[in-house]
């Protein structure tokens, strides 16, 4: 093997169904790329991800830019459209609970079907088979869905990608092990009751460690830069690893790990609606290696599709804290006390059904701000050096990621206003829609999602068979 050689989809591969993707190197052999509409092939692949966060931001504190609870996504403003005014009332089934409506109708634009679909497919899934319709290639995903989230009831609170007929695209991973496995693979134990035990003793990568030497030995096709990448990026591997598994080895090197926090998970992470006590510092350990994860994995073209929530609709926890952002401390969490009550009266969720845009809402404009710190966290991964691809734009730059939640305001007494004026942002996707600007768009969700997909290139279109699509240009490079 000579360099220059070594085809991207190289990987370290080991027991069981390990497959350890390599970095982007400069070995690889890249063609030139443009933006064209249907770029299904090449070496950079076509990527859809829908990214949610639950509860909103009030339509009110949207109108303040990046000067309010969207300063941290102030950073990545010229990768970045933010669109407001866009009205997602068509989503309402009767009035059933408007933050599942609302969420059930994020990415899709339609209202659910019951309590388990959606009212059909959301934007990443249309976008995959376009461009992918004999399938995705080997070692890629089909579809991942992640996040970290408490309120369980009604699937589309927390799962946001859906196949035409509405149901799931994948299984949810709520789990750091689970989203570890299935992006890593598994070492082959023999029994699953034992295999977590096992993994504490033994890494996935101890499956492919002559491998993992050959790469990065004298004999090593790659350069020294490349060697160096390599190595760094099979410890990234280990450190989300022992975080994920809580590995403390002694043959470790560097500082010892954070441990994983111990959330709740499953119907314990819900008891009966009426919310959870948890830690910010808990809360946002967790997120974070979801997050890692989950961007790793598509760095390392391991996923092309699929979603990731950062807390439910409706979500019910009762946050403590200090909250700080840019070295500074901006509020203490207090939900229960503040609120002055228990169970899920005492839940962040209250600040939102008390919004009162005559007062200063405090607490609301914490938690939102905190929300969009940690989605910013997700988004500055996939933007990260490391991340740049052929064509000079990184991995962030060059995907269509959608951003969205279930309100526009949170109050119930009023449907219309509760999902008008929902939260959106999107990136650039290679060059397809506008951003560096904050767009008052005063359109349906439904036309604005089809304007994505026509900008993708693809032909179907979400929402009735017989409603005209009104494009919505103005998003349109």
């Amino acid at each position: 093997m000579t360099p220059r050689s070594i085809n991207r989809r190289a990987a370290l591969k080991g027991l069981g169904t390990i497959s350890i993707a390599l970095p982007l190197l400069e070995e690889w052999s890249f063609p030139t790329l443009s933006a064209s509409p249907h770029p299904s092939t090449g070496d950079i692949p076509v990527r859809s991800f829908n990214l949610f966060f639950g509860l909103g931001i009030p339509a009110p504190l949207q109108e303040e830019g990046f000067d309010g609870v969207l300063e941290p996504l102030k950073p990545l403003k010229d990768k970045l459209l933010i669109m407001r005014h866009v009205d997602q009332v068509r989503c309402d089934q009767s009035g059933i609970n408007a933050h599942f409506d609302g969420a059930s109708g994020a990415f899709t634009a339609t209202p659910p079907q019951g309590e388990a679909k959606a009212g059909g497919a959301s934007i990443d899934q249309l976008v995959r088979r376009h461009h992918y319709p004999q399938g995705q290639p080997a070692g890629v995903a089909g579809t991942v869905v992640a996040g970290t989230f408490f309120r369980r009831s009604r699937v589309s609170r927390y799962v946001h990608s859906y196949q035409p007929d509405g149901t799931v695209a994948a299984t949810m991973m709520e789990r750091p092990r689970d989203l570890f496995d299935r992006i890593f693979g598994k070492v082959g134990f023999g029994s699953d009751q034992d295999a977590n035990q096992q993994h504490l003793k033994r890494s996935v990568l101890d499956s492919v460690v002559e491998q993992y030497k050959y790469y990065t030995g004298g004999r090593s096709p790659l350069g020294a830069s490349s060697r160096s990448k390599v190595a760094d990026h099979l410890e990234r591997i280990r450190e989300f690893e022992q975080r994920a598994f809580t590995l403390h080895g002694e043959d470790t090197e560097g500082p010892s790990r954070p441990r994983p926090s111990e959330l709740l998970h499953g119907g314990l992470a819900d008891p009966g609606g009426e919310g959870i006590d948890i830690t910010l510092e808990e809360l946002t350990t967790e997120w974070r290696l979801m997050a890692d994860l989950y961007a790793t994995a598509i760095a390392m073209d391991r996923v092309r599709f699929g979603a990731l929530t950062f807390l439910a609709a409706g979500e019910r926890i009762r946050l403590t804290g200090d909250y700080f952002y840019d070295g500074q401390k901006r509020y203490t969490f207090e939900d229960a006390r503040k609120l002055n009550a228990s169970g899920s009266q005492g839940c962040s969720h209250e600040w939102w059904h008390q919004f009162n845009e005559k007062k200063d809402n405090q607490a609301l404009r914490a938690h939102a701000h905190m929300k969009m710190r940690e989605l910013a966290y997700f988004l500055k991964q996939l933007d990260a050096a490391e991340n740049v691809e052929a064509n000079g734009k990184t991995i962030l730059e060059n995907m269509l990621l959608t951003l969205s939640t279930e309100s526009g305001d949170g109050r119930h007494n009023d449907v219309k206003r509760e999902l008008s004026g929902v939260f959106h942002a999107v990136t650039g996707a290679n060059g397809r829609f506008k951003t560096g600007q904050i767009a008052d768009l005063k359109a349906e969700g439904l036309d604005v999602y089809n304007t994505l997909l026509s900008g993708m290139g693809v032909e179907a279109r979400l929402g009735p068979s017989d409603r005209d699509y009104q494009e919505v240009s103005s998003i349109l490079a």
